[in-house]
């Protein structure tokens, strides 16, 4: 592939136009992740929730988004981003639509964490555009795959309820269930497009494939010990997830099922360890060949990274318009207001995440991490001063300086991903996502316990660790990456 520059008009390039169905690919299916949240308040009060079952649906929506990615990038290396997308929105769309229809909030509930599995989409595009990019475009490319495509919840945002309000004549007071289903058939309609429109690979190029499958494989016996302390956080973030709805939070489940979940939950990493040896029990007896080793600290990095990226941004957009509110509520700020201020957070993401990208690509992918997080850091402990006597233009600047950098170091992770070892990079996506999603557990746990301040000051003071974490510990990548073809041989990879 040339190395012309990114031109996102020119639809005459085969490359440009798997991009742009890839990212509305993403949109379509964050557009149903979060189809649920604009209509909240009249779900509410059409079901009869309390405020308590709507925490719980929060919840139970970002529940199976952990493990579902890790299971996603396992099974888009196998079989390829053009199916599993396809399939993906397939699925989901037909869960929205079953969802639009249950009638009580036990039904909604189980639904609600079914469809969860839609989270899981940003990965198949991470390999998708990372195999028809070269490696001086690729964060460029990712980035505006990452960012056009993550505005899909504010597309749901503007759109289902304006939706809404235009079925109310067919549906009457049901008219959320008719603008739940109708973006249910849109990703139904469009998994069939994209299954159509998309290759896997560009004319001639190879689709590298995982040795085996079950677990991402490791190449010395110190990255193998590293890689099972790496799952344990993905099960600490479900066993507070479990803790939350336990008797002693919320009181969804019984003691005795939150008990049952935490022992399953032990059972299954034991489990995943079992396939993790299986898959990589030759590394204690045979050393791999040089050519073929990568480092799973560069993984473990990226996930830290992201950790306090996405992590901290899902957290933020969560509390960010309660926290205006409350703020400057006596300075005549109402909750309309608080909601498009708290908006300028998630709309920098247009932005910067491509540019996280393009910075990753222009001045090196660990120089450009170091000063992303570092930049996020500044941003947070600049957001934890703001207070009512804050003069609110200025603190709206000072918000979109922080998301500024928190979104384009998310373009910066996954400009790396794609570089560490090609064959793998759905299950490195999927692990790097589904830190995201972790980071969004913690932080917001911790939220619950500390004040606003405070929490702006621990995730600027994770974001200074993660920052010396990387400066010490990630390698800029260099030279090439060797894959194997299906005949064999191998094939040398430019990665610098």
């Amino acid at each position: 592939m040339s190395e012309e520059r990114i031109n996102l008009f020119n639809l005459k390039s085969e490359r440009i136009r798997m991009l742009h169905f890839t990212w509305f690919a993403f949109f379509i299916s964050f557009y149903v992740w979060f189809n649920m949240a604009p209509l909240m308040g009249q779900i509410r009060e059409a079901m009869g929730l309390d405020m308590q079952q709507v925490k719980v649906l929060m919840i139970l929506n970002v529940a199976m988004t952990i493990p579902s990615r890790i299971a996603v990038g396992m099974l888009v290396d196998k079989i390829g981003p053009r199916v599993m997308f396809s399939i993906l929105l397939f699925v989901s769309g037909i869960l929205c639509i079953i969802f639009s229809m249950m009638d009580t909030f036990e039904r909604l509930a189980m639904m609600r964490f079914l469809l969860a599995f839609v989270g899981a989409g940003f990965v198949i595009g991470i390999r998708m555009i990372g195999e028809w990019f070269p490696h001086k475009q690729v964060g460029l490319a990712e980035g505006i795959y990452g960012g056009w495509g993550n505005f899909g919840s504010a597309g749901a945002a503007l759109t289902i309820p304006t939706v809404a309000v235009l079925l109310t004549g067919i549906g009457g007071e049901d008219n959320w269930r008719y603008a739940i289903a109708i973006s249910g058939m849109v990703a139904i309609t469009y998994s069939f497009i994209y299954f159509n429109v998309a290759r896997d690979t560009p004319r001639g190029s190879t689709y590298f494939k995982p040795n085996k499958t079950g677990a991402m494989e490791v190449t010395s016996p110190g990255d193998f010990v590293l890689y099972l302390v790496m799952n344990i956080p993905l099960y600490l973030a479900l066993a507070v997830l479990t803790w939350k709805l336990s008797p002693l939070n919320l009181g969804l489940l019984t003691q005795f099922w939150s008990n049952m979940i935490y022992g399953m939950l032990v059972f299954i990493y034991m489990f995943q360890t079992y396939h993790v040896y299986r898959v990589n029990k030759e590394v204690f007896t045979t050393p791999v060949p040089e050519i073929h080793r990568y480092q799973f600290k560069q993984v473990a990095m990226l996930n830290l990274a992201y950790f306090c990226t996405f992590g901290s941004e899902l957290a933020v957009v969560s509390m960010l318009p309660l926290f205006f509110f409350d703020t400057f509520q006596e300075g005549g700020m109402t909750q309309v207001m608080a909601g498009l201020v708290a908006a300028s957070f998630a709309f920098v993401n247009l932005i910067a995440r491509p540019f996280g990208g393009f910075f990753s690509d222009t001045f090196g992918r660990k120089k450009a991490l170091i000063i992303l997080i570092g930049g996020l850091s500044l941003g947070y402990f600049l957001m934890s001063l703001i207070d009512s006597a804050w003069w609110i233009p200025l603190a709206v600047v000072v918000t979109m300086f922080c998301s500024f950098f928190v979104m384009a170091g998310e373009g910066a992770v996954f400009s790396l991903v794609p570089l560490i070892k090609r064959r793998m990079t759905g299950q490195i996506a999927g692990m790097t996502g589904a830190y995201g999603n972790v980071g969004a557990v913690i932080y917001l746990t911790t939220l619950s316990f500390v004040s606003n301040e405070t929490f702006f000051l621990v995730i600027g003071a994770s974001g200074l660790v993660v920052m010396v974490f990387i400066a010490l510990f990630l390698d800029e990548p260099k030279g090439q990456m060797a894959e194997v073809l299906p005949d064999g041989t191998v094939q040398m990879i430019d990665v610098s």
